[in-house]
């Protein structure tokens, strides 16, 4: 039964989008690495594909090099960081389907879990952008 609500649910987010939901499996919560879901234009179409959350996966990440996030850009700086700047220069935007996200709220003095959703509780979209690797 859980399955099926589940991919219920998947549906009715990709649905919205107008694309099929993507082959590959993925998580409900998805964090850095994790495999998500992502909407792109592939020619003259909108197809949804499964990518890793992060601009650069820790893996591809050298031993050598300070470990360092890769999931928020700035609207600013987004054409000059060199995590993002190739992907934003050669417009490989994409959209991120979901119910909900989360950031730390600190009000209480500690890092506790807010929700941002819609207040409907449709599904919306993050705004991306994505890369290819060799593996």
């Amino acid at each position: 039964m859980c399955t099926n609500y589940a991919a219920a649910r998947r549906d009715r987010i990709f649905k919205r989008f107008g694309v099929e939901p993507p082959d590959s499996p993925w998580r409900d919560e998805v964090y850095k690495d994790y495999p998500a879901p992502i909407v792109r234009c592939v020619g003259d179409a909108e197809r949804a594909d499964v990518a890793t959350f992060g601009m650069v996966p820790r893996k591809h990440i050298p031993p050598s090099v300070l470990v360092f996030d890769t999931m928020n850009a700035r609207a600013e700086t987004v054409g000059e960081k060199r995590s993002f700047s190739g992907a934003w220069k050669r417009l490989q935007l994409c959209l991120i389907p979901c119910e909900a996200f989360y950031e730390p709220n600190y009000e209480s003095g500690k890092a506790e879990r807010w929700r941002i959703n819609m207040a409907s509780g449709k599904p919306f979209a993050i705004a991306g952008l994505w890369r290819e690797w060799d593996s």
